[in-house]
């Protein structure tokens, strides 16, 4: 068991109380841009990490022990419980997930089975449950795929600019089009539960893609499996999460949802988002490419940035997109221990 003590500050600032220092952590800061990981990715596979516990949950808790975050998030993919009813996908270098029998008819969803956690992914489970009973001080983050993303995945047969094929199905097989959502939501709450049940502290959906929607066809389209999906989950008394690229939006919509913490990517401003009525713990949200530019610049930036989201309780600091495989460990590092001393002697000083 880890001798620290247990560092409850994201959660408490998920759920909009007072901190004394603004939490922060990364999307993606667990991979691609750390020697050690890319020391394990000579060896094995992103299939191998993940379905190993002790590997997974070293990788998990690298960027903690490293940058001292005040929350850790499970390494996985967001595919990781598609096989388990019936979806052969692959993850391919270079190219993402590829899936080799894509939906194209409603007799295709008809096919499509239930997830059994403890029977399908009983890594997952035992990843989380390692990191929370013996290696974590922080709060674990599960995750999830929404609807939407993973079916567009499924439709398109993998990654794709412009998602053509996922807009046509929706609007020409709208029947189906709600049977698959439904079948994704399903699957999304049994899974989701399992980790709150393992040991997770708190759940970000990452929509990764609906920003590819206007906010009519979300309302019609979308939003109606996320309010069942967060309704279900908000009876398990975790801070929920939702995020997505290129959805500033869509923004109001999700603070509608029965979330605790609306997550923007870099294109709408803290203050922004305040101005347009949303009251929830926002996080968010430095453009990751400012990881790249020179001290002065991450600094600058990430002064404004906290200068507005420190204006509310309900605040939590971290980039509008994933950490590239290019940014310097020592950068997060440096970054972390700047939001956490900025932050602090700025509520002190009120």
């Amino acid at each position: 068991m880890t001798t620290k003590a247990f560092n409850d500050t994201f959660l408490r600032a998920a759920r909009g109380e007072e901190t004394g220092h603004v939490p922060v952590w990364y999307m993606r800061q667990a991979g691609r841009s750390q020697p050690e990981y890319r020391a394990l990715k000579e060896k094995y596979s992103l299939f191998e990490i993940t379905h190993q516990p002790e590997l997974c949950a070293y990788v998990t808790r690298l960027p903690v022990e490293q940058y001292d975050v005040d929350a850790a998030i499970l390494y996985k993919d967001i595919m990781t419980p598609l096989p388990a009813i019936g979806v052969d996908v692959e993850i391919k270098t270079g190219i993402g997930p590829v899936i080799s029998n894509p939906i194209r008819s409603v007799e295709d969803i008809e096919k499509l089975g239930e997830i059994h956690p403890e029977e399908d992914v009983p890594y997952v489970l035992d990843t989380i449950k390692l990191l929370t009973t013996e290696q974590l001080n922080v709060p674990l983050i599960g995750f999830a795929g929404a609807p939407f993303t993973l079916a567009s995945y499924m439709i398109e047969g993998g990654p794709s600019k412009n998602y053509n094929k996922t807009k046509a199905f929706m609007y020409a097989e709208p029947k189906a089009w709600f049977a698959l959502m439904d079948k994704l939501a399903d699957t999304t709450i049994v899974y989701v539960k399992s980790q709150i049940k393992a040991g997770a502290k708190a759940i970000q959906i990452f929509d990764s893609w609906v920003g590819a929607l206007n906010v009519a066809d979300y309302r019609y389209f979308i939003k109606p499996v996320m309010e069942r999906i967060f309704s279900e989950l908000r009876e398990e008394g975790v801070p929920l999460i939702m995020f997505g690229v290129g959805a500033s939006h869509l923004a109001k919509e999700w603070h509608d949802l029965p979330i605790d913490v609306v997550g923007l990517d870099w294109r709408m401003q803290v203050s922004e988002a305040r101005e347009l009525g949303l009251t929830k713990t926002l996080q968010g949200n430095l453009d990751p490419a400012i990881l790249l530019a020179p001290w002065e610049v991450i600094e600058e930036k990430t002064k404004h940035i906290l200068d507005q989201g420190m204006q509310s309780s309900g605040y939590l600091f971290n980039l509008g997109h994933g950490v590239f495989p290019e940014v310097k460990p020592e950068t997060l590092k440096k970054l972390t221990s700047f939001i956490h001393e900025y932050s602090s002697s700025v509520k002190q000083s009120r």
